[in-house]
Parts: structure tokens; sequence; C-alpha cells
């Protein structure tokens, strides 16, 4: 898998489907119960319109990506960074997307420097971002 990696090469897409069960779910397990997420009355009186999915609940989905990718490069130390573009909310399927733009190496380390992006169905930007992973000491 690892071996694979160069620059310019397109990571595997991560397609998911946001439901209000899934936001409720996330909520639960994260401790955040914020009502712009979970509670659909209050949420739909706010400029929003409605409830909103947890920023980090696509994060997770773009660290699915990375770990497919990566794997243990990524879960032992992975740095991201993360620009919210748009709300994603309950009906939305999500793709995200990633590539490598560089492999540098830093202190006999090497790191795959990647861009990725977060639409829904309708082609919004939900999230875009960069994300770093290290590589084997075998690779690049």
């Amino acid at each position: 898998m690892l071996a694979e990696i160069q620059e310019g090469k397109a990571l595997n897409p991560v397609v998911k489907h946001i439901t209000q069960e899934k936001i409720n779910l996330y909520a639960e397990a994260s401790g955040d119960s914020n009502p712009i997420h979970i509670d659909e009355s209050f949420a739909a009186k706010t400029p929003l319109g409605g409830t909103i999915a947890h920023g980090m609940l696509s994060l997770a989905y773009v660290s699915e990506m990375m770990t497919s990718a990566f794997g243990r490069g990524w879960l032992s130390g992975g740095k991201l960074r993360a620009k919210f573009k748009e709300p994603a909310r309950p009906g939305d399927t999500l793709t995200i997307n990633g590539k490598v733009d560089c492999i540098e190496r830093k202190d006999d380390v090497s790191y795959a420097n990647c861009t990725y992006e977060c639409r829904n169905q309708k082609g919004e930007m939900i999230v875009v971002g960069e994300a770093i992973a290290k590589l084997s000491s075998a690779e690049k």
C-alpha cells in the first residue's frame, strides 16, 4: 500500500451519507450535545434553518480516508488542518477526495503532504484542508 504513495497520487475517496441518527450518535459519543446538532425544533429557528453535523464528524471521514491510505503512519501522529466552508446537514452525501502533493524528508523521516476536500452532493465545499502522514523508513 505505502509503496504506491507518490507525488500527485489521488487517495481513495470516502463517501458517507449524513443522517440525523448519525449526528445524534456522534453527539452522544463526543459529549457535544449542542442543540444546533440534535434539537430539530431549536435548530429550525436559527439562521441555519435546521440541524447540522458536527464539524468533527466530517473530519472523522477525512481521517478514514487518510487511515486507508497511510495506516499507522497516519494513526501514530498524522496532522490535519481544516477550513470549514459550509455545514453538513442531514440528508447530505459527503465525498472526501484527497491527493499527495509532495513527499518531504525531515530528520531522516519521510512525510506525505496531502490536500483534501469534502463536498456534498450539490458540489458545495464543506471542508478543505491539508494533512500530513508519516511514511515508513522504507519509503521515499
